[in-house]
């Protein structure tokens, strides 16, 4: 199935969840938040979350800096 993630097209295995990506994203396990179809998906749900062809996952990381 084909998902956008951060804006750019990927190729993914049926019912892929949302934390499988994210792990694929980043390694942190801290600052970190995703959108599915621009709604909040709360780490809780990540898991159990599943992505569909055509969804689109935003996954941001809190940076810090000065």
């Amino acid at each position: 199935m084909k998902v956008t993630v951060n804006g750019e097209p990927r190729e993914l295995a049926e019912a892929a969840s949302v934390a499988e990506v994210i792990a694929s994203v980043t390694a942190a396990r801290t600052g970190v938040a995703a959108a599915l179809n621009d709604e909040v998906v709360r780490r809780s749900a990540w898991e159990t979350t599943p992505l569909r062809d055509g969804d689109r996952l935003e996954v941001l990381t809190a940076v810090q800096g000065g």
